[in-house]
């Protein structure tokens, strides 16, 4: 049965996202309004944007409090961008601090090559898990987080106003990393970039995210 995953479409970059999981075959699934929560889906990606936009219009649609307490108990989630900021700031689910536009504004906006930290390990899922988070933090760019296992895979990687990952919980697990920082994080049912995957031709992430979706619950 092809997986059906659910979009956020109220604002930002979500149609990329769409055409990307089609493309690895699966079914899509826009989320536009409150009665949308209800068609049958195993994971959902936020995507880039705005934010503040996107949290005061799922919050003004009456969409916020259940796709936060869905992403809690355990649903697959994939936040890009914008989305990593819905995550750690507004839904509060992923235990990492965040710096907005860190990287730079829309004109500072580039490209790099980051290193693939992703192992087998990050295809396991905990979906029934509490997913409130653990005190303490570690500092972003310490590697002593990374498993020196790590197989050393450049990953291609699009910054279009990107937040930096600063500091992560103890439960954070690099998946991309660049010049020894976290990029792309995974915390238990929840994988967060502060790239744009959609806009490049690597599929690992949205791969790691699948295997999430497709484990038993």
């Amino acid at each position: 049965m092809r997986p059906a995953i659910a979009v956020l479409a109220l604002q930002g970059a979500f149609i990329e996202h769409e055409q990307r999981l089609q493309a690895l075959g699966c079914d899509t699934v826009e989320l536009r309004q409150a009665a949308d929560l209800s068609h049958p889906f195993d994971g959902v990606v936020l995507p880039g944007g705005e934010s503040t936009v996107q949290a005061k219009l799922l919050r003004d649609l009456g969409m916020f409090e259940p796709m936060r307490q869905r992403i809690a108990e355990g649903l697959p989630v994939l936040g890009t961008c914008a989305g990593l900021i819905l995550l750690a700031d507004h839904f509060r689910t992923l235990p990492v601090t965040v710096h907005r536009n860190a990287y730079g504004r829309q004109l500072g906006s580039f490209h790099a090559e980051g290193r693939w930290e992703g192992t087998g390990e990050a295809a396991e899922t905990c979906r029934t898990a509490d997913a409130s988070g653990t005190p303490g933090t570690t500092r972003a760019g310490d590697d002593s987080g990374i498993s020196p296992s790590a197989p050393l895979e450049s990953v291609p990687l699009t910054f279009i106003r990107a937040p930096r990952i600063e500091a992560v919980g103890p439960s954070i697990t690099p998946l991309v990393t660049l010049n020894g920082t976290p990029v792309a994080v995974r915390h238990r049912n929840q994988i967060a970039a502060a790239f744009h995957p959609e806009l490049d031709s690597d599929n690992r992430l949205y791969e790691t995210f699948l295997a999430l979706t497709a484990a038993p619950g």
